[in-house]
């Protein structure tokens, strides 16, 4: 969904206004030192090397304290950043701009370093056919956001949320029966668009699952011959995910055992957000 389907518009706005309104409280008392009609102009560096993401969710803490302020972008969302590159420059009420800098610079370091990670995972593996996903690990609230910068990153979004797409894990099979009942299940509940998977932790359960008419398995904590052992038991009646133990060392040897996706929570739980600064002119 791009930033600027209505739906996707709704979402940034209510992400924008929850962030602000926990950062204003009352008001912002020392944006009052400043005169009230004083303009104000600034621009955005980066202080390394980094792919943009949030360009959408900066622009709206402006536009939300002051609707008459402009940013121009000299990049866009996905564009490679070195060090010292001036990214934007923004124009508005005084005021305005230095209430909502730390806001809007949160939403785009944040962003940003998800995007920036899940490229370098999709660097690692280049020249495979396996894809890089994201999973539910999100920060709280920021989900759509978060899974948006994976996209900006070059990797796939796996299901949003517990509503559009089942997984069934260990604790699903034992209280459904076993793994044919839980797939059987599964199958029967899922919504046309919402997809079915589930996870198996050897070759056994593998073959059950398959039996059991699987289309997507996760192969939970395989191995690397186990992951091997998978593809070739699975010869293409499925597709295979490989989940557990994964970072930036061990994911292209993973994507070479031939997986047809790779999930890594990292992308979205470990953010190490990107050094940029706000310098006002």
């Amino acid at each position: 969904m791009p930033t600027n389907h209505p739906e996707f518009a709704n979402i940034i706005r209510s992400n924008v206004i929850s962030a602000l309104a926990e950062d204003l409280g009352g008001g912002d008392l020392t944006a009052q030192l400043i005169p009230e009609k004083i303009t104000g102009h600034a621009t955005v560096i980066t202080r390394q090397h980094a792919v943009l993401c949030g360009k959408a969710w900066f622009d709206a803490c402006f536009k939300i304290l002051d609707p008459h302020s402009t940013v121009t972008w000299f990049v866009r969302d996905g564009s490679k950043i070195a060090p010292n590159e001036k990214i934007c420059e923004i124009h508005g009420n005084a005021r305005a701009l230095l209430t909502a800098e730390r806001t809007a610079l949160n939403f785009l370091q944040t962003l940003s370093a998800t995007a920036t990670l899940t490229q370098q995972y999709v660097d690692a593996i280049k020249g495979l056919p396996a894809k890089i996903m994201d999973t539910r690990k999100t920060i709280p609230n920021l989900r759509m956001a978060q899974k948006y910068a994976v996209r900006i990153g070059g990797g796939y979004n796996q299901r949003i949320g517990l509503f559009d797409g089942i997984l069934i894990k260990e604790n699903h099979i034992i209280a459904a029966g076993g793994i044919s009942e839980a797939i059987k299940q599964a199958f029967l509940l899922a919504p046309e668009d919402a997809t079915v998977q589930i996870e198996v932790e050897n070759i056994k359960q593998l073959s059950e699952a398959l039996d059991a008419g699987a289309k997507l398995i996760l192969l939970d904590n395989f191995d690397l011959d186990g992951m091997r052992d998978a593809v070739k038991f699975t010869a293409h009646r499925a597709d295979l995910e490989a989940s557990g133990g994964v970072n930036i060392k061990t994911v292209r040897p993973i994507a070479e055992t031939g997986v047809d996706r790779i999930s890594i929570g990292t992308l979205t739980k470990d953010v190490n957000a990107v050094d940029l600064s706000l310098r006002f002119l």
